[in-house]
Formats: structure tokens, C-alpha cells, sequence
């Protein structure tokens, strides 16, 4: 689902940046252009970042959190760094929490470090925690950002008007590929916060939000990245499976190595007794002991 949301959001942006702005209570500008957000030279990708063309101009840094994450703070002033020393313009960072499982300790929207009179940090970015934000003020807001109104501070009783009146404003105001797409999205946003037999429920019968070829395109990329990560995860686990394998063969080759060199040949019992052994912390404990152990009896009973 956290796929799935991400294409969704991101999509929204770059359909309508103007309206994050105003969304995020950043200063507005005739010209917006959403530009690169990889910066995985030196570090990892933002989520979105909109370059405000403006008399002052300056970067919006978009980052969007479905789950707790105790490094945010740091992990948004690294961004903001990168990001300024990329395109040599003024950052400004904002969160939005999408749901109260992503607030937690890490998204205090403040780092503060005072080591010394010469060693002070101070960096601070905006939190939007959208299930706060009044149901009515995202009505308001543009289109682009009218899907997140479902996941407002909104009652569930009262999500099925809801649906309605953002489906009505959509037909009134946006183009058909505009209202098949935040159709789209508004379904794929309120699986975050309710279950997916719930949200059907509630668009049932909208035959737009099927036609549309972004939420086609959003669930088949959330699934193929899933698949695909999935995939990665596995080797990258399969690989350090390897690597410590090898090192649990070293640790074993190395204490026989060197217990033969003090005691003279293993017995059978001392070589079954280290192939069983498939911790590497304890077969490095037992290479400490050789030192001190009087023979192999001595270092296997140790």
C-alpha cells in the first residue's frame, strides 16, 4: 500500500504544485517547476521538491510519511542540506503525516544541537499532520490536493457526503482525465487510514476512477516495485547469509588451526562439537580462551 500511496501523491504534485504550495503555507509564485528530487550521489532520493520561481526564489522539499520513523528529523535536515548544496537556492522542508501511525519521537519538526558556543545547529521544517487538518480547509484547497480530504480530521460516518462532494467539485471543475485520476488517488489514499473492502464500498459505482489510466499505472508500479524489492530484499539477505557463513567456516578453520598448534590433533569430539556451533560470536569466544585453556577438553568445556 505505502507504493501505491507514493505514486498517487507524487503524481498530485506534479499535477498541481501550485496547490501543495498553498497546502503547505509556503509562499506562491506565478512559476513553479517540480524539478529532480535524486540526490543519490551523496545521499537518497526526496519524495518531492517544487523550485519556486519567484522574486526570492527557493526549493519546496515535499516529503510524505505513512509510518513512525524515528531518524526523520535527520533525515529531513539531510535532504534540506543536499538539496541546498545541489541547486544553490534556499530550502524549505515540510512533512505530511498521513496518518497518527507515522507521528512519533522523530518528527518533532526541530533539530537542535548545542555542543559548544562555536558548534550550534538549528534547523527546523514544517509538520502537517493531515489527520488534524480540518476537513473543511482541504474542500477548500485545490485539486490537486482535494483526495487527502478523506483522511482529514473527518468523522467516518460522514466519508460517504464527503466522497460525494469531492466528486461533485471534480466534476464541476476538472478536465475528465483530471477527474478520473483524483478519483483514483482519493481511493488509493483512504486505504492509509481504512480497509480496502470499505473504500470500494464508498466509490462503488464510480465507474471513472476504474477508467483511469493512473490508477491502472499506480497499482501495476506499486506491485512490479514491490515484486522487485521483494526480489532485492532477498538476495541482499541471501548474500549476507553468505558472508556470515563464510566467516563462521574462518572462525571454525582458525580456532582448529591454532588449538592444533597448542594441544596437537583435534579429536572427533572436538571437531563435531565446533561444526554445531553456528553462532560467530561464540566461536570468537572460544579462540579468546585458547590462550588460557590447557587442552581441547579444557576449551570445549570452557
Amino acid at each position: 500500500m505505502a507504493k501505491r500511496y507514493d505514486a498517487a501523491i507524487k503524481h498530485l504534485v506534479e499535477a498541481h504544485p501550485a496547490d501543495w504550495l498553498a497546502f503547505a503555507g509556503l509562499p506562491p509564485a506565478t512559476q513553479l517547476k517540480v524539478i529532480d528530487a535524486d540526490i543519490s550521489t551523496v545521499g537518497p532520493a526526496a519524495d518531492k521538491v517544487i523550485q519556486v520561481l519567484a522574486p526570492e526564489p527557493y526549493l519546496a522539499h515535499l516529503e510524505f510519511q505513512s509510518s513512525a520513523d524515528a531518524e526523520l528529523d535527520n533525515r529531513v535536515l539531510l535532504y534540506n542540506v543536499l538539496l541546498r548544496w545541489r541547486h544553490k537556492l534556499p530550502v524549505r522542508s515540510v512533512v505530511v503525516l498521513l496518518r497518527p501511525q507515522a507521528d512519533g519521537r522523530g518528527s518533532s519538526g526541530v533539530v537542535n544541537e548545542v555542543a559548544a558556543s562555536d558548534s550550534m545547529l538549528d534547523f527546523r521544517y514544517r509538520v502537517i499532520r493531515l489527520w488534524k487538518q480540518p476537513v473543511e480547509s482541504v474542500l477548500a484547497g485545490g485539486l490537486g490536493t482535494l483526495p487527502l480530504a478523506p483522511i482529514s480530521e473527518v468523522a467516518r460516518e460522514a466519508l460517504p457526503d464527503l466522497i460525494e462532494s469531492i466528486k461533485r467539485r471534480l466534476e464541476s471543475e476538472a478536465e475528465p482525465r483530471e477527474l478520473t485520476d483524483a478519483l483514483a488517488a482519493t481511493f488509493i489514499l483512504l486505504g492509509l487510514r481504512y480497509p480496502r473492502e470499505f473504500a470500494q464500498a464508498l466509490l462503488k459505482g464510480v465507474r471513472e476512477m476504474k477508467e483511469s489510466t493512473t490508477y491502472q499505472m499506480i497499482i501495476e508500479e506499486g506491485e512490479a516495485k514491490g515484486r522487485a524489492e521483494g526480489m532485492v530484499r532477498g538476495i541482499a539477505e541471501g548474500i549476507a547469509a553468505g558472508i556470515v557463513e563464510g566467516r563462521i567456516k574462518e572462525a571454525r578453520a582458525l580456532v582448529l588451526r591454532l588449538g592444533q598448534r597448542r594441544f596437537g590433533r583435534a579429536p572427533e569430539k572436538v571437531i563435531e562439537y565446533l561444526d554445531s556451533i553456528v553462532e560467530l560470536g561464540e566461536l570468537e569466544s572460544i579462540a579468546e580462551q585458547l590462550v588460557e585453556a590447557q587442552g581441547w577438553d579444557d576449551l570445549i568445556a570452557g
